[in-house]
């Protein structure tokens, strides 16, 4: 059964660090581009940030740009999200997500196969 698990959410001062992991399993995700969204309450999800299977390709939401860096671990099978420059609209829930794809990486969340559970991220004043 494949499984994405996200941990280290939590709440943190505005201009804070918080670092996002996402651990999968059921099988090997060394060919799957990942990516982080994110859904604020009331609103939408959108997209966070995604990594290419290598890792040598990156893409990143303009909200996000300059603060948060996706990278992977194909070894450990988990893909990170450190945020730096936190600010309060960055509260959310962050999922992670996986499909297996070479190429461009996808934006859209529809493209995405695997989804895990979420976890909040809350950015105090």
């Amino acid at each position: 059964q494949v499984q994405l698990v996200e941990s280290g959410g939590g709440l943190v001062q505005a201009g804070g660090s918080l670092g996002l992991s996402c651990a999968a399993s059921g099988r090997a995700f060394s060919n799957d581009a990942m990516a982080w969204f994110r859904q604020a309450s009331g609103k939408e999800r959108e997209f966070v940030a995604a990594i290419s299977w290598s890792g040598g390709n990156t893409a990143y939401a303009d909200s996000v740009k300059g603060r948060f860096t996706i990278s992977r671990d194909n070894a450990k099978n988990t893909v990170y999200l450190q945020m730096n420059s936190l600010k309060q609209e960055d509260t959310a829930v962050y999922y992670c997500a996986a499909v297996r794809r070479y190429g461009p990486l996808p934006s859209d969340g529809k493209e995405y196969d695997y989804w895990g559970q979420g976890t909040q991220v809350t950015v105090s004043s």
